[in-house]
Order: C-alpha cells, then structure tokens, then sequence
C-alpha cells in the first residue's frame, strides 16, 4: 500500500498548497490590520470570527457531498455526476441566502457576546462587504469539492495561487489608500476578498466550460428540477456535517467573542493564535480531504478491504504531520507572534497562547481526520452529538467559567489562555472517542 500512500500524500499536497493560498488571504488581512491599526486588529479577531462560523460551516455542508461524488467516480457513473453537480446548486443557492441574512444583521450577536460598542461599527462594515463575497466563495467551494471526489484538486490550487497574487497587493492598496484612492482600514480587507472571490469564480466557471477532462460529466447540460430524493441524500449527509462544522468552528471561533471583553491586547494575541492554528489545521484537513476521496473511492468500486488500508495509511501520515507542526509552533512560539505584531505585550501573551495551541492542534488533527472518515460510511448524526456536548459544553462552555468565573480550586484567570486550555482539553476527549467510533464503524462495514 505504498502506492496508496503516495496517491494520498500527492493529493493531500496539492489541497494544501492551495489552502494556504487561501489562509495566507486572512494571514494578509492579519498583518495588514495590524500594522494599521491595533483596534483594526482587534476589531478584524471579532468580524473573522463571524464570518468564519458562517462560512465554514455552509461550506461543511458542500464539502460534505465529496463522498458522493467520489463514489459515482469509482463506480464509473461519470453522466451521474453530472446531474449531481447540478442538483447540488439548490443547496449552494440556499447556503447563500441563509449566510448573507446573517452577516448583513450581526448586531444580535455582537450585543449578545458583549462585544464593546467602540468595535461594532467596524465589524458591521467588515462583514457588510464580506456578506457580498460569500456567494462566490460558496459556489467556488462547490467547484473544489467536485475536483476532490474526482481525484484531480491540481486546477483548484493553481487558481488558489493566482488569486493570492491578486489579494495580496489589493489588501494592502485599499486598507492604506493610495493611486487616489482612500484608506478604508479594514473594510478594505474586506473589498480585496470580494474583488479576488469573483474572479475565482469567474475563471472555474470558465475551466469546466473549457476544459476538456470535464466533457464527460456533461455538466453545461439545463438543469433539472429539484430531485428530491437526491436532494434528501445530500440532506442526510450535509446538514448534520454542516451543523458539526458549525459546533466545531464557533467553539473555535466564539472564543474571539467573548475574549473581546478583555481589551484589545488580549483580542489581538489571541487572533495571533487563532490565525496561526488555522493555518496550521490546513495540514490535517488536507490530508483528510485526500484520505476521504479515497476511502470512497475504493467503497464506489465495491473494494472496503482497499478503502479500509486508505484509511490507515491517511491516519499514518496525519499522526506524524501533526507532532510536527506542533513541535513548530512550540518552538517557534516568540518568532511567529512576533511577525504579527510590533507590541511587546501583545507578543508574549500571543508566545504564551502558542503553546497552549500546540497541544490543540495534536487532537484537532486526529478529529478532523476521523469526522471525515466517517461520512465516508455515512456516519454524520453521532459525531454531531458529541460535537454539541464536547466542544460546545466542555471546550466553550467550560472555558468561560475558567476565564470569568474559575472552576472548582481554579480561580477565574481573565486570561484568553483559558479558553485555548479548555478547548484543547475538549478536543483531545473528542479525539478519543472519535477514534472509537471509526473503529466500530469499519469493523461493522467488513
């Protein structure tokens, strides 16, 4: 099964080329912000964090259609992925809607986080223009879903690089101004994203018309009206697996929210931390991308013996990249904060936050590979249980009562390293009984 290795490292580095195109675009912002404004950087930890639930967790919903795709490509069903694709725009057309809706009213949510008043404008403008960019980013996604189950992500990420020679500059331009334009600060951030998230769009929309490894799947053709059953199908798998994504990204990304109450060094270390955890969970999702399309490759084919050595040799190569990248970041901890910011206070709380991240990465790893193993066997319902009880009652629930209120012996630590502690513990629980699950699962499937 070396081969198979190779086949699921190949891929797997080719997603992640192409997602760190896409995370050096909050990598850019991040920076950008900070150097203009401490309260911009501060102000973008809460409007990211918004956005990011909303968008990650549509998006888990899209992503969570792989397995079906990559299946009808083993089972060489290329004309039924085609009407698939298409069935799949009424589910992206409504993931649009229900997202817009809530980044166009956020203020419920900032009153309810308690988000300071001083920050409110900002983020209500960020996210205004960023509501306007969710439609192409969404409908994208569908686009490199598609190119995942299909085994072929490699057009995905060169329009993942180009687009970064796009956003970077354009950050830049419109936070500070210049050519005769004026400096918008973040909002600018903000337009790069819509102006760089079209023209992806634009140029997939172009390949699929254009390229000719496509034509088989014959997707130009008119679409049909809604199929419910298929549309049920894609239910079953994409709500619980979006519903997951949601517990699991707002137990992350909540953390910005209720840390704002803390001033603005603590919000601008922790969105060191967060920004840097997410380009570190790259690696992992990468791989468990990769390892799912071939787990439902080998199961389309009518092969579990093959799909279940896919699996291993995924959780193999996920286990070593992620002690790793978390040795990285340990060790690395003062350098990287201190690429963020110039502030020496924000530098060493960001330092201190970093090892407490490093250990959060180990079993975020191990989770994400497993979650995504599991909706190849169409396992969606329980992994969202104990996403509700774990992550958001043990991770965020637990780490506001040490951040605020103490816990037992432990008094409150009004510290955002309380929330990454919590968390990490949480994690770790869930990796485990993950793991647990997947072994079950496989066993039953033999």
């Amino acid at each position: 099964m070396a081969s198979e290795r190779g086949v699921i490292g190949r891929h797997a580095a080719t997603v992640f080329v192409g997602q760190m195109a896409v995370m050096a675009f909050g990598v850019t912002d991040t920076i950008v912000a900070g150097r203009y404004a401490e309260g911009a950087l501060a102000a973008l930890s809460v409007g990211s964090a918004i956005f990011i639930s909303v968008y990650v967790s549509l998006m888990g919903a899209l992503q969570a259609l792989l397995p079906i795709w990559a299946e009808l490509h083993g089972a060489r069903r290329a004309s039924e992925v085609g009407r698939s694709v298409r069935q799949s725009l009424y589910v992206c057309g409504a993931a649009i809607a229900i997202g817009m809706a809530i980044l166009l009213f956020p203020a419920p949510m900032l009153r309810w986080t308690e988000v300071p008043q001083s920050m409110r404008g900002d983020v209500e403008a960020y996210l205004g223009v960023l509501a306007f960019a969710l439609a192409p980013a969404l409908s994208f996604r569908l686009f490199s879903t598609l190119n995942q189950g299909l085994g072929k992500p490699q057009l995905v990420t060169w329009l993942q690089l180009a687009s970064l020679g796009i956003k970077l500059p354009l950050s830049i331009w419109f936070a500070f101004g210049g050519a005769g334009l004026p400096a918008m600060g973040l909002v600018g951030c903000g337009w790069a994203t819509l102006v760089v998230n079209y023209a992806m769009l634009g140029a997939a929309l172009w390949l699929l018309r254009a390229e000719p490894s496509y034509r088989e799947y014959r997707f130009w053709q008119r679409i049909e009206p809604p199929d419910w059953a298929q549309l049920r199908r894609f239910g079953r798998l994409g709500i619980p697996a979006g519903l997951a994504v949601l517990v699991e990204v707002t137990s992350f990304t909540l953390m910005a929210l209720f840390i704002a109450r803390l001033g603005t060094t603590a919000s601008a270390a922790h969105q060191i931390a967060a920004n840097l955890t997410a380009v570190a969970y790259m690696v992992p999702l990468s791989l468990a991308i990769a390892t799912s399309a071939r787990v439902s490759f080998w199961l389309g084919a009518g092969d579990p013996l093959l799909a279940r050595q896919a699996g291993r040799k995924g959780f193999q190569l996920t286990v070593l990249f992620a002690l790793l990248v978390a040795s990285a970041m340990a060790l690395l901890r003062w350098q990287l904060a201190g690429i963020y910011s110039a502030n020496p206070a924000v530098i060493a709380l960001g330092a201190t936050l970093l090892l407490a991240t490093s250990s959060y990465h180990l079993a975020d790893a191990l989770q994400t590979l497993c979650v995504f193993v599991l909706r190849c066997y169409q396992v969606t319902v329980m992994p969202l249980i104990l996403y509700c009880t774990l992550l958001w009652g043990v991770g965020l629930g637990g780490s506001y009562l040490l951040a605020y209120r103490g816990i037992g012996p432990w008094a409150a630590m009004q510290s955002p390293l309380a929330f990454w502690l919590m968390s990490a513990v949480a994690l770790f629980i869930t990796a485990v009984l993950f793991l647990v699950l997947l072994a079950w699962t496989v066993r039953r499937r033999r």
